[in-house]
């Protein structure tokens, strides 16, 4: 019998740490994504208000610079792993290969007439369901087995 009570404490505390392992890289992948969204509002700023480029464009070109900062910054110190680098980017490719149409598409349509919607506002909600969604794709799929391991 005392085997499995401490079997079960053992289990109960790993299950209890993996929790807060968690907590806390979500909170990493979080600041890392804010810093990311830095750069991705602040190149969009400078393309919308300084070279008056189309919103769509200027959406896409701020999206590829912040998700090369994301992944480079993700990698190292959030999924602290290993991977295959030419793997890992190629699903991060796979991702965003369904999401940029995706979000290049809302971002024209909502700024475009007859809605007409804040460029800023459009390009926030879409940097939202990339935070969410690509914490979820990177998490489950491109280091999936392959976390924790620096």
């Amino acid at each position: 019998m005392q085997n499995l009570a401490e079997c079960a404490i053992f289990c109960n505390f790993a299950a209890v740490m993996s929790k807060k392992n968690e907590s806390v890289r979500a909170l990493k992948f979080l600041l890392f994504s804010a810093s990311a969204g830095v750069i991705q509002m602040g190149s969009f700023a400078l393309m919308e208000e300084a070279l008056h480029w189309a919103h769509w464009l200027c959406y896409l070109i701020a999206l590829v610079l912040s998700v090369l900062w994301n992944f480079t910054l993700n990698r190292r110190f959030t999924f602290r792993s290993y991977a295959n680098v030419p793997r890992a980017m190629a699903l991060v490719a796979l991702y965003y290969a369904f999401f940029t149409p995706s979000t290049t598409w809302l971002e024209h349509v909502l700024t475009a007439e007859p809605v007409a919607w804040n460029p800023y506002l459009v390009t926030a909600i879409n940097m939202l369901l990339n935070l969410i969604t690509e914490f979820l794709w990177q998490r489950f799929v491109v280091y999936r087995g392959k976390i924790d391991e620096r």
